[in-house]
């Protein structure tokens, strides 16, 4: 059989290590082994029922045609009605974008901003799907390191430093997949002003802005800079990551070309998880998520301290996702093997830096506290093992 040539773009999408393990440790869970999993970021709460049972109305009630493009009317209204109460804005409904995921809204960002040969500059370490969006239209991904000294975050001044002629603009999230970092008022107003100044674009990603453990610090970007282009989801802090469905706000002269977009790459959103999400915002829902995020916030203050204690370097506490990003005690093998050893020898599943860039990205590890806390205490006790077998003596 002949061997097919594919797109050369394909050569610089990597693949998630991270579901190689995944794959790898239900293995071992089939086989009877008791798996930790600290590897995927994925809620261990189940859906809130007022939101499954929304859905479950819309299901009874017929409502599974397509719907327009840019999501269910009353949806759009509901969103906006969010942004007024929980951050002060007065978003038009027009201008909310109903998606598939987050990552619906990211490559509809994609989409719309970039040309052949752009790029956006992006946190290194930072979520790589982000860059592997660009890459699909022929863009880049344009990685500024940062380091625990820039609180794992860009700056107006990172900014202004690596602009390059063939950047369109800069993304950013806050809170940050690995890091859990999110940016001050101060600091995405610094970033905007960079970006303005240059007439390009600011996207943000806010999906973890429900789990924000200093509520007081997080604003959104649309505070401080109107034009941009915000993704969030409802698969974290809303807990429906399989009903895949997110929204992307944009600026009022970008809804035709957005919407054009959308009914091209998707015709619409999944009508049954849009309904259910109108379940999303109401108070009984509300509550049970604000207790989830409870929950999360006394793992990560178990999390932190003991993995320092261990001997992994954590300098900046996150303040919010449910990740810790650590750098492995001196003495043990880089982070894909380490990964490895810990997930054959420990059943601990855990995520290497490299799957979230390439700056110092071998020497550090993510670690998901999406599990309760008695599996987190186990988790601890086989990681504080393997580094005591295979560190620096």
């Amino acid at each position: 059989m002949s061997q097919h040539r594919y797109a050369d773009r394909l050569d610089d999408i990597q693949p998630f290590r991270v579901m190689g393990l995944l794959a790898r440790a239900n293995e071992l869970a089939a086989a009877g082994h008791d798996v930790v999993h600290m590897e995927v970021g994925e809620p261990d709460f189940p859906t809130p029922e007022p939101i499954v049972r929304a859905g479950m109305a819309a299901l009874r009630d017929g409502l599974t045609k397509y719907t327009p493009a840019q999501g269910v009317p009353a949806l759009r209204d509901t969103i906006a009605n969010f942004y007024r109460t929980d951050y002060g804005l007065d978003i038009d409904p027009a201008r909310i974008i109903v998606t598939a995921g987050g990552s619906g809204a990211l490559l509809l960002a994609s989409a719309l901003l970039i040309n052949s040969g752009e790029g956006l500059l992006m946190a290194d370490p930072g979520y790589p799907c982000n860059r592997h969006f660009l890459r699909a239209f022929e863009g880049e991904g344009q990685l500024v390191p940062v380091t625990p000294n820039d609180l794992y975050q860009l700056s107006g001044q990172l900014v202004r430093d690596a602009w390059r002629e063939n950047t369109r603009g800069v993304l950013v999230a806050s809170p940050a997949n690995p890091t859990g970092a999110i940016l001050s008022e101060q600091a995405l107003g610094d970033i905007a002003a960079e970006v303005e100044s240059r007439n390009g674009f600011l996207v943000v990603d806010e999906i973890y802005h429900g789990l924000c453990y200093s509520p007081d610090k997080i604003t959104s970007a649309l505070s401080v800079d109107d034009g941009a282009f915000i993704v969030n989801s409802f698969s974290k802090y809303f807990g429906m990551t399989g009903w895949r469905l997110g929204w992307l706000v944009i600026p009022e002269d970008a809804a035709l070309e957005v919407e054009k977009l959308a009914q091209n790459l998707f015709i619409c959103p999944s009508s049954i998880a849009q309904h259910a999400a109108l379940a999303a915002f109401t108070p009984a829902a509300r509550e049970i998520m604000d207790g989830q995020r409870e929950q999360f916030k006394a793992r990560r203050d178990f999390l932190v301290p003991a993995l320092r204690e261990i001997g992994f370097g954590v300098p900046v506490t996150p303040e919010g996702a449910f990740y810790v990003y650590a750098q492995i005690p001196a003495g043990c093998d880089d982070a894909e093997k380490f990964c490895r050893r810990l997930l054959e020898e420990k059943y601990v599943a855990v995520t290497p830096g490299t799957d979230f860039g390439s700056y110092l990205a071998r020497d550090h590890v993510r670690f998901s506290y999406a599990q309760e806390l008695s599996l987190l205490e186990k988790a601890v006790e086989r990681i504080g093992a393997a580094v005591r077998e295979w560190g620096a003596r």
